[in-house]
């Protein structure tokens, strides 16, 4: 058997051949390549371009114009007379739709079941054949619309998939073919879709979800699978395609470290409050410092130590704020200075020339280790300042950068085994004797971070609060507008 890959990559060029449950032969016969065969029927209710339409209201057609280009325009669901299995394993698929976060509406369901009505009514065979054809092209472009917002989402129809490989884009019609030759045409289908832990599983979750009897609180049911289908559009934009990786959730305030599905590790982190978001992203760990110096950024140098160090010097202070606070500061020229030796009633934020850093040690905002990784935003990944901060379970309190607790088991894990012979000391021993070192990782580690307001946690699902308030506006735009049913 060929690759996935390969199949792929020559679907739309080779026709596959015929296996168990691929559907109709592709050779052409009289019956089905006459001007009244379906072939013919077929062609007749696709657009001649892109740009023109056709018959049906189609959603792909470019992809189902595609679809039946390279199959000579055979149908793929139907023989002459009915449907077939495949077509059968097709159809429901699109009918549970809602199992997945969609909704079973946009892939043609409605007309598709009037036709399925009409088809089982007797009826001249003109009549039945123009039928046949109407239905398999509709239930090929439902697949081809359903296969597009399971791999990109249904708000992201055009923007690749991290799965989606540079320079190769998804191909909804060369991935219906293949899965059409494949002996389980839905199993193959949906393995367009994101295969990590965290969508597989809530996934699944939302199938068991739906199935369960609704009780007295319907629409509440109703408001936790609407947030349930938010959260796997917001997977399928940002899958992880990694196998080995480290996720931090933020609505769950939670790292993981995963490795082929499984969770090795979970620590608990402090992310940024409302008013300073952390941001999603994805990333790589590359390296990590322990005892790190802190080189305070200009913002935070001039929007927090300056307003201390003027009420200092306004009320004649004789403490000196920096250096009880394990600060250094340097001027211009990089020359070490006196916080007593500045007049900083004269100093602004406008006029700041200093460069403050702080030692390390007890007291330090970093704390005892800090992961960096290349972002836009200026973020780090830290143990922090405060531990009582991971004790509480509102944990949106920093400043847009992540603090984690425990991050020596992190670190070990980052170094593999070459963690025995790093001699990493504790946090108590790096507190008492604090001595910067910097750590490089022979294999660098993808590091993700995702907002997911629901989550299956050791086999149980979770739903955690909106921190953000990103999920409404979300749910309105794939439900439509007004307020969640009550």
């Amino acid at each position: 058997m060929r690759p996935l890959a390969a199949l792929l990559s020559i679907a739309l060029l080779t026709l596959p051949a015929a296996s168990p449950g691929a559907g109709p032969s592709l050779k052409r016969n009289p019956v089905q390549a006459g001007p009244n065969g379906p072939a013919a029927r077929i062609r007749a209710l696709l657009p001649d371009t892109l740009t023109r339409r056709g018959l049906l209201p189609l959603v792909q057609a470019p992809g189902s114009k595609a679809f039946y280009r390279h199959r000579a325009y055979a149908p793929a669901w139907c023989d002459t007379t009915h449907l077939i299995a495949p077509g059968r394993a097709a159809l429901a698929l699109l009918g549970r739709a809602a199992d997945f976060g969609l909704q079973p509406k946009r892939y043609h369901m409605g007309a598709l079941h009037a036709l399925a009505d009409s088809l089982a009514q007797p009826q001249l065979p003109a009549r039945h054949h123009a039928q046949l054809a109407r239905f398999d092209v509709l239930l090929t472009d439902g697949l081809l619309a359903f296969a597009v917002h399971l791999r990109r989402g249904q708000l992201h129809p055009f923007t690749p998939s991290p799965l989606e490989k540079a320079g190769v884009p998804f191909a909804p019609a060369s991935w219906l073919a293949w899965a059409l030759a494949a002996p389980d045409v839905v199993g193959a289908l949906l393995q367009c879709q994101p295969q990590q832990r965290e969508y597989q599983q809530l996934q699944q979750a939302l199938a068991r979800w739906r199935r369960q009897p609704a009780g007295r609180d319907a629409a509440a049911r109703l408001r936790r699978a609407q947030q349930m289908a938010v959260t796997l559009e917001r997977w399928r934009w940002t899958a992880i395609p990694e196998t080995e990786y480290v996720l931090v959730n933020l609505p769950a305030y939670q790292l993981e470290v995963v490795r082929y599905g499984q969770v090795l590790q979970t620590h608990r982190v402090v992310v940024g409050r409302p008013a300073n978001p952390t941001p999603t992203l994805s990333s790589r760990l590359t390296s990590f410092t322990i005892a790190p110096e802190w080189r305070v950024p200009r913002r935070i140098a001039t929007g927090q130590l300056l307003p201390y160090l003027q009420a200092n010097a306004e009320a004649h202070s004789e403490h000196d704020f920096l250096a009880d606070n394990n600060y250094r500061l340097f001027d211009a020229q990089g020359r070490e200075l006196h916080g007593a030796d500045v007049n900083w009633t004269t100093v602004t934020a406008q006029n700041f020339p200093y460069t403050v850093r702080q030692c390390p040690g007890c007291g330090n905002l970093l704390g005892n280790v800090i992961f960096p990784f290349a972002n836009p935003y200026g973020l780090y990944l830290n143990d922090g300042p405060d531990p009582q901060w991971f004790e509480r379970p509102y944990r949106a309190l920093g400043h847009s950068c992540l603090h984690v607790q425990n991050p020596m088991h992190l670190a070990a894990y980052l170094l593999g085994p070459d963690a025995a012979h790093a001699a990493l000391p504790t946090e108590a021993q790096c507190e008492a004797a604090p001595k910067p070192r910097n750590f490089f990782l022979k294999r660098p580690m993808p590091f993700h971070i995702c907002y997911a307001t629901c989550a299956v946690v050791a086999g149980q699902l979770r739903f955690y609060a909106d921190i953000y308030g990103r999920d409404e506006g979300m749910r309105q735009q794939l439900f439509g507008p007004g307020p969640p049913p009550r």
